[in-house]
């Protein structure tokens, strides 16, 4: 199944207060095409954060159903006061994702796989948490992490392309690194 995706896999764009709000709205009420939208717009974000986790085509569309039926059955669940819905969707994703990789941990715990399979998650969920961390930051500084990481650009190449001042530019990629290096303080904490 291939979901037409950003450089990391994962659907980009942050939506307005107001759609989010509308959105669960809808959710609420059961808007079948609400679900269908929701699906259309978030599908690559879901099933690139699952992959990357997973590694595994079978895995990731499982989370990708088990998401979006889990947001069907419980529309409540996203509180539009918290944040976009895409950082929601990007947060089960990994959180399903994680719980299907520690059931595979379990069960290659049986064949004496145990010590290889943690380090493999704690790395997962670093990287999964990076994809997390720059899929819900503000698009100025998401913007400047893929021009700076992606496109090889310097920081006054970054500030030209943005139209910002290189000052500007290195201050949002020094608080876009701060943010990932969070993902690998995390990662290795227990959930």
């Amino acid at each position: 199944m291939a979901h037409g995706t950003g450089p990391h896999g994962t659907g980009r764009g942050a939506f307005p207060p107001r759609w989010n709000r509308k959105m669960q709205q809808r959710l609420a009420r059961g808007e079948a095409a609400a679900l269908s939208e929701l699906y259309d717009r978030f599908a690559p974000l879901v099933y690139g954060l699952a992959l990357r986790v997973l590694e595994n085509e079978e895995e990731a569309n499982g989370v990708l159903s088990e998401v979006f039926s889990y947001v069907w059955q419980h529309p409540d669940a996203y509180d539009p006061k918290r944040g976009q819905l895409r950082s929601f969707l990007a947060g089960l994703a990994h959180k399903h994702a994680v719980r299907r990789l520690r059931w595979a941990v379990i069960q290659a715990g049986a064949a004496g796989e145990i010590a290889d399979s943690e380090e493999r998650i704690r790395a997962v969920t670093a990287a999964a948490r990076a994809d997390y961390i720059v899929t819900s930051m503000p698009e100025p500084l998401r913007a400047a992490l893929e021009l700076a990481y992606f496109k090889r650009r310097d920081y006054r190449q970054t500030a030209a392309e943005l139209g910002v001042s290189a000052d500007e530019a290195r201050r949002r990629l020094r608080l876009g690194l701060q943010m990932l290096a969070t993902a690998y303080t995390e990662a290795g904490r227990p959930s």
